[in-house]
């Protein structure tokens, strides 16, 4: 039996390599990349692809993907038109599409958590951006297409963390901010859902975070205790004087429990390297 066809927009970011090296083991799997690094060059799995030059439609008609995940990341206009093929490609072809969405999606309502089938409304350029493609996927048919909609992503390797330690080897201050209410996710948990939703040909709108809420300030402060012997300086910043959320909460879509986690256990994650 034929191994399914795995293409991966923006295979090369943090995220969307994660996904690369979780499904290469399993699918027939292929990645675009942007920036020129050997390793990418020299993968036979990958294509160079510029979101702001190149068109992906030849890269879907020469590959004939059967799942075609989105983790690209760059200018937001060039990043509406590029989704046009691949949603364009899933509605003719034997193929699925997902989309890495994001909380952000919802951080105009921010005096609750959000679930799968609360209506989106953002007030920040990211949050619409993500909202005009999920619009534009929510037209294909049911069965073709998958939003993941993904909380704050931590992880060791991961930009948010590594940002937090250059800060604290420059004695700059770390911004936490102690009324954000959030749900928080790993490369490692996010990457073993993903890889259940494609094995299951699952579709619809997942939300992929933990399944419990966390302060913003408590979690950075025992992440940071975690990942090195630092005395960070912490800069608090209120937006607003009473706590808000930017939480997507699972209620109709929920995952094996298996594949449910706690912030803890993405606490848990960051052992001292």
């Amino acid at each position: 039996m034929e191994k399914k066809r795995v293409l991966i927009l923006g295979g090369s970011g943090f995220l969307g390599n994660a996904i690369y090296k979780e499904l290469c083991n399993y699918f027939d799997t292929y990645g675009t990349y942007f920036n020129a690094r050997r390793s990418f060059e020299q993968n036979k799995q990958f294509f160079q692809f510029n979101l702001e030059e190149d068109d992906i439609y030849k890269v879907l008609e020469n590959l004939r993907p059967h799942v075609i995940i989105s983790a690209l990341r760059g200018n937001f206009a060039a990043q509406i038109i590029t989704h046009q093929h691949p949603a364009e490609y899933t509605r003719h072809n034997n193929s699925k599409l997902y989309f890495l969405s994001s909380a952000n999606v919802f951080d105009a309502y921010s005096k609750y958590p959000s679930y799968e089938n609360d209506k989106t409304l953002s007030e920040s350029i990211y949050g619409r951006l993500k909202i005009k493609i999920e619009n534009m996927l929510m037209r294909l048919p049911k069965d073709k297409m998958a939003i993941l909609r993904v909380p704050m992503v931590f992880g060791n390797t991961s930009p948010r963390v590594r940002d937090m330690k250059n800060l604290i080897l420059n004695n700059e201050p770390v911004e936490v901010f102690p009324n954000l209410i959030l749900n928080v996710t790993n490369d490692d948990k996010l990457t073993q859902q993903i890889h259940y939703l494609i094995n299951r040909n699952k579709t619809g709108i997942f939300h992929l975070g933990s399944t419990d809420l966390v302060h913003h300030e408590d979690f950075v402060k025992e992440v940071l205790e975690r990942v090195g012997k630092f005395n960070p300086i912490i800069k608090r910043v209120y937006t607003t004087n009473e706590d808000r959320y930017l939480a997507v909460l699972p209620k109709s879509n929920l995952l094996p429990k298996n594949l449910r986690f706690s912030y803890q256990d993405i606490i848990d994650h960051h052992i001292i390297k």
